[in-house]
């Protein structure tokens, strides 16, 4: 360790020496507590204990000394760059100032009212100066309300001048439109907004009220005139007096509700009702006699009086307006009496007299609540939708897991593999369509029709199957009663429609030729001509070579039908009679 130099010796080797006599080289404390709180002592020894040699400058020098720049070693200093521009409508984004105001609105058509006052929140941007006017919605209203004005900037006078915010302030009126709005209060940021700006605010005024609205708000006033009547009077003279009514309660309308009859007790005595259960036998309820024990019903209740307990504490006459008086109960209205709404259908002759001699009602004819018995509804399929076959379709609404319709089982075994196949081309005014042959196959044991179309090269049209064995509905025949195409609409120059398709049959193979002369009766004689026309031209002779040519080209045809196809042998065969003829 080297210690403190000589005074006036640099401080350089050779002129400082090591001291011997040293044996401690820590470091001094610099961190300690004090009074419960850690403090940071300044050090005044070094390392060894030696004493540390530094100037005692003031507080006032030291800044000086820290402020001071270097001029004559670094030069002058260069002034700090300006601040970040930050345009408007990044500064206030999203900083909106809302104000509460109002304003008048003439009303001269309403004898009610003479003025409306109407409660609008104005909306100030600041970031673009816009501002806008909305109007909370009201329910029920009956006005127009949501966005008086958009959001734009707004004009202040006639010289073009607009809005600024210094211009708004509470409790002071500003025009827009035509319309005078009176600003009252604005929200807490706008008010700290405003104050930091240096605007002086006017005190708060309160939100000034619509007064047809707060007379809406009133409760109705409902005058009760005392009775003067003596009770005891009343208790003399009707005793043992009651009027009797018979009613029922219908609940049909809940689950597992039904129609259930009363007799409702009214006492003269004391205005008390009481309402008795009509059981009969084998009706499975327990034989109460009481619906509801006799006491006065109250008909109109006080405001106050909806939340209080009636089924713990009784009503008084402060709780209840209006109570249930005899002419409340009247043959052929109904009253709703514990939540329940009886029908007053009929009422005994004493009644009957006591009503024509009090109220001078004469006409309480009794009122038949028995219920009749509907008539049976007609069960009607409904509108076939044009998918698969009637008759399955309407095995649907037959059961609810539906079952195949029932078939014809004697005729599929006696016409099993009979079908008559013919030959026909497409009626259509496209020109590729008029080359088309189509083979029609009707299948007796079903009466089911399917149509195969035979592949040509080169033609650009992919044959096969055309149409699936199904039933084809005849033209201009009802959707609930359909016809379908038989054995009998099938001859040579026939017009078939199937599914919008017209097709127009040339040919048939012998066994057609065969079943129509044993069933010769089931087609007319339209049908036997044009067979008998076409037998005889075919039975006339044709050249030789045309002969060869044409059943020579059909051979090769029909070969490449059973490589290039999946093709029964019945229309192969069918094909190939028919090539020999055409």
């Amino acid at each position: 360790m080297v210690s403190n130099p000589v005074h006036g010796l640099p401080f350089l080797p050779g002129t400082s020496f090591k001291d011997s006599t040293k044996t401690a080289f820590h470091r001094s404390q610099t961190l300690g507590y004090r009074n419960g709180y850690a403090i940071v002592r300044r050090p005044t020894v070094g390392i060894g204990g030696d004493r540390l040699q530094f100037n005692q400058l003031s507080q006032a020098e030291l800044d000086e000394l820290a402020s001071k720049a270097p001029v004559l070693t670094y030069g002058q200093p260069k002034q700090a760059p300006p601040a970040d521009f930050i345009p408007a409508h990044v500064a206030f984004d999203k900083k909106v100032l809302k104000f509460d105001a109002y304003f008048q609105e003439d009303v001269p058509m309403s004898t009610e009212e003479q003025y409306r006052i109407r409660q609008v929140n104005i909306y100030y941007y600041l970031e673009d100066d816009s501002m806008s006017v909305i109007e909370p919605v009201v329910e029920n209203s009956g006005i127009p309300q949501g966005k008086l004005i958009k959001r734009q900037r707004l004009a202040k006078n006639d010289r073009g001048d607009h809005y600024h915010w210094k211009d708004l302030n509470r409790g002071i009126n500003i025009t827009i439109y035509g319309k005078t709005f009176h600003v009252v209060d604005c929200d807490q940021f706008t008010q700290v907004f405003l104050e930091s700006q240096g605007i002086e605010l006017n005190p708060p005024e309160k939100m000034a009220l619509d007064p047809y609205t707060e007379l809406r708000k009133q409760p109705l006033r409902k005058y009760v005139t005392p009775s003067d009547f003596d009770q005891l009077k009343q208790f003399l003279t009707f005793d043992k007096q009651v009027l009797r009514f018979y009613a029922i309660w219908d609940d049909t309308d809940s689950m597992y509700g039904e129609c259930r009859t009363y007799i409702i007790h009214y006492y003269l005595m004391d205005d008390t009702v009481e309402i008795r259960e009509v059981h009969e036998r084998n009706d499975g309820r327990d034989p109460f006699p009481l619906l509801m024990n006799r006491q006065r019903m109250p008909k109109v209740l006080v405001e106050n009086a909806k939340n209080f307990p009636q089924c713990v504490l009784e009503i008084s006459d402060q709780e209840v307006l209006e109570w249930y008086t005899a002419k409340d109960f009247i043959v052929g209205k109904s009253l709703t009496m514990l939540g329940r709404t009886f029908f007053i259908y009929d009422c005994d002759p004493f009644t009957r007299r006591y009503y024509k001699e009090k109220f001078g009602i004469t006409n309480l004819p009794r009122i038949d609540v028995s219920k009749q018995e509907l008539p049976p509804v007609k069960q009607e399929l409904p509108p076939y939708n044009g998918f698969g076959l009637v008759e399955d379709s309407a095995q649907n609404c037959f059961a609810l897991i539906p079952k195949a319709p029932k078939k014809d089982v004697i005729k599929m075994l006696v016409n099993d593999n009979k079908v008559l196949r013919y030959l026909a081309v497409l009626e259509s005014p496209i020109p590729e369509d008029k080359d088309r042959k189509f083979v029609f196959s009707y299948f007796l044991a079903t009466d089911m029709i399917s149509i195969f179309e035979p592949p040509v090269r080169n033609s650009g049209i992919i044959g096969g199957k055309y149409l699936g064995r199904t039933k084809v509905v005849k033209p201009y025949s009802t959707v609930d009663n359909p016809i379908y195409y038989g054995p009998s609409d099938f001859f040579i120059g026939a017009v078939i429609e199937v599914f919008g398709h017209r097709f127009i049959i040339l040919d048939t193979d012998e066994y057609v030729l065969k079943y129509m002369e044993s069933n010769a009766a089931q087609y007319s004689p339209e049908a036997l001509a044009s067979i008998q026309n076409h037998v005889r031209k075919r039975e006339a002779p044709a050249p030789e070579s045309e002969r060869f040519a044409f059943t020579s080209f059909h051979w090769l045809h029909i070969q490449g039908l059973l490589k290039g196809s999946c093709v029964d042998i019945p229309t192969v065969s069918f094909l190939f009679y028919n090539s020999i003829y055409i």
